[in-house]
């Protein structure tokens, strides 16, 4: 599995594979995760610019700190999955949310790929000069919880908000 899995920064050149992830989650009527995935598409080029500035900071949405988004690719063919990492943590995301936020598309789930995707996403955490990170989940979601384990992860805490039990993971670098 390996060998032909990459993670990548969002680009142009995968916007028909990015489509074609979109249009099957939206088939399964789950909730697009992470949140970058709920970004208008039809506009590809806009959208791409709008990622590029959540990056560098620029015109945030309140509340929001700067992010990265990147996707899981395989046989430079197919986006099996998104996942986004935040550069600092505010108030509201050191309680839920974290430094990542991660999904694989609904056909390729418990194949391993979040865990992989994962491992690639904290050694793009180091390479930024976090040493630290903190990922949350739902508490009824053991798929998101294992992966986060299958990390290192150590689970601190479980809170609640707004009625859903989540767990906090930290993952030392």
């Amino acid at each position: 599995m390996e060998d032909n899995i990459k993670l990548i920064k969002a680009n142009g050149k995968y916007k028909e594979q990015y489509i074609e992830m979109i249009k099957e989650w939206m088939v399964s009527k789950e909730d697009l995760i992470p949140w970058s995935l709920n970004l208008d598409y039809s506009d590809f080029d806009t959208m791409l610019r709008e990622l590029d500035q959540y990056e560098k900071g620029i015109e945030l949405p309140k509340g929001f700190v700067s992010s990265s988004s990147y996707w899981l690719i395989k046989d430079d063919k197919q986006i099996l999955g998104a996942l986004d990492i935040r550069h600092r943590l505010n108030e509201n995301l050191a309680f839920r949310g974290g430094h990542i936020g991660y999904g694989i598309r609904p056909g390729a789930r418990r194949q391993g790929y979040a865990t992989k995707m994962l491992s690639l996403a904290l050694e793009e955490c180091k390479l930024m000069g976090l040493n630290k990170v903190l990922i949350t989940c739902d508490k009824n979601n053991m798929g998101s919880a294992k992966t986060i384990m299958n990390n290192h992860g150590v689970l601190e805490s479980e809170d609640m908000e707004n009625g859903e039990i989540f767990q906090r993971y930290w993952i030392d670098l």
